[in-house]
């Protein structure tokens, strides 16, 4: 939903009535209802549900030098634990409508740097995922983290939430296959969007934009549900059953509501990459794991917030610390439980824009993901086609504050448009976020307004200069 002047002016206040659910989340409080935050949760949840299906997919990609290999059933339960548990504690904790899961792009370092690159079974390559967690949750505990958030310029903090709402388009397209890679051209428009997938990707883009025109509440929810059911009717009469042949499951009415969870990776984690890979490497692999987990968090999580109107009125987030403890925590339990390293969602923007403002819906996106642990041949039903326009829609309204940035002043427009233009087209929020920290950083300096940067800003500049020129981390 859009938006008004009045809408960004709300802001977490102090007090509060009411009693039980409504008093400890602060529904009315913060303007919203108990109807609305469950509809939230629950779109959430069905934007971000493909993580449980892409995450084993992406892990058990790759045999680890013992000749091991993660098995999808296991892999799926760990990613749907460990994501309803931090999820809920997010909730419970923080108060804050942000969902936690299995980070996409981090599981991929694991799976083809970490285990096939570096040649670590995959117990130890959970280990160096412990390690940066804990790490994190250190500097978290001391304040620094936060420290580091509340120095981000403010049009630097809009200019992230603009990329990841560009982040959130492209995904979209891709996972609906209107974008696909090009030799020519990097990327470029499908040469077939005549397909049964494109039309069930058509279908909930335009519901989905119907119902945002009309300010349809529970809009996007219904969009997901809209189409899943026009991909389960057209795969049935008009594919045979075959459109996701590839994906077991999905846009297929399952055989069977229930499944037996699989536990055996919980605990598989192991310190012995320090002796197989030697100190310094380690340490230096623990540190890239690190940089994109510290800083997408960062950026996420003060984005999210601004959407949904509960940044301070110095632009700064609220009980950060607690946001990013959870968030910390949840990096080292993924590791913990072979789910690889977690962290807050940008898919929480969907539930978001359903006007989920309080803890409440995330431990109702918690619950649908333990609900997972044991009905996940329903949850796989739901294909990209019918999340991706969501996803389209997100990105919308987290483009609107693009007017609000100070253009004109290069020190703010050039590190703005880098940080913008950067996250989608490199899959990266972190490269993003880096590219504008170095970009501030270096146009401050040349201005001779050195003292207008935070001191912090100058360390991470350093650190992401680091980061660049080793390329260790895409």
């Amino acid at each position: 939903m859009a938006k008004t002047e009045n809408d960004r002016l709300v802001r977490v206040p102090g007090g509060g009535g009411g009693a039980g659910m409504d008093r400890f989340f602060k529904i009315s409080e913060r303007g919203s209802t108990v109807r609305t935050e469950v509809m939230a949760g629950a779109t959430t949840f069905l934007t971000m549900a493909y993580i449980l299906f892409v995450n084993p997919g992406i892990l058990g990609a790759v045999p680890d030098s013992a000749g091991t290999t993660l098995a999808f059933p296991q892999v799926l339960t760990v990613t749907a634990l460990v994501g309803g548990i931090a999820t809920i504690a997010m909730g419970l904790y923080a108060n804050y409508p942000f969902a936690i899961a299995s980070g996409l792009g981090l599981n991929a370092f694991v799976a083809f740097t970490l285990v096939a690159g570096y040649g670590l079974t995959w117990p130890e390559a959970m280990g160096v995922v412990v390690v940066e967690g804990l790490i994190i949750t250190a500097l978290v505990l001391t304040g620094l983290r936060e420290m580091i958030m509340n120095a981000i310029p403010t049009d630097l903090k809009r200019a992230i939430g603009i990329g990841i709402g560009m982040f959130l388009m492209i995904i979209g397209l891709v996972n609906a296959g209107i974008v696909v890679n090009s030799d020519a051209t990097l990327v470029t428009l499908s040469t077939d969007l005549t397909t049964l997938r494109i039309l069930v990707f058509a279908i909930g883009l335009a519901t989905a934009i119907l119902f945002t025109v009309r300010k349809t509440k529970g809009g996007l929810l219904l969009a997901i549900l809209a189409a899943t059911v026009a991909g389960v009717i057209i795969n049935e009469a008009f594919a045979d059953g075959a459109m996701w042949a590839a994906t077991p499951g999905v846009g297929v009415v399952p055989d069977a509501v229930t499944s037996s969870p699989d536990f055996s990776l919980v605990g598989k984690f192991s310190f012995g990459f320090f002796s197989t890979l030697g100190f310094i490497t380690a340490l230096g692999l623990v540190v890239a794991v690190m940089l994109s987990d510290f800083f997408d968090t960062m950026g996420t999580a003060n984005s999210l917030a601004d959407e949904a109107g509960l940044l301070a009125d110095d632009g700064t987030l609220p009980d950060a610390k607690k946001v990013l403890l959870v968030d910390s925590l949840a990096a080292a339990a993924g590791g913990a439980a072979s789910a690889s390293s977690n962290t807050t969602f940008i898919e929480s923007a969907s539930g978001i824009g359903e006007g989920g403002k309080t803890g409440l819906a995330s431990v109702v996106t918690g619950l649908l993901f333990l609900a997972c642990l044991f009905i996940s041949p329903i949850a796989g039903v739901i294909p990209a086609e019918a999340t991706a326009p969501v996803l389209i829609v997100v990105g919308y309204l987290m483009m609107q504050g693009v007017g609000e940035i100070a253009w004109r002043d290069p020190a703010m427009g050039i590190p703005a448009l880098l940080t913008v233009g950067l996250m989608p087209f490199t899959y990266s929020i972190t490269n993003g976020v880096g590219a504008g920290f170095i970009s501030f950083v270096f146009i401050r300096l040349i201005q001779g307004k050195a003292k207008d940067v935070h001191p912090l800003l100058y360390v991470v500049a350093v650190i992401f200069l680091g980061y660049f020129l080793k390329g260790v981390l895409a």
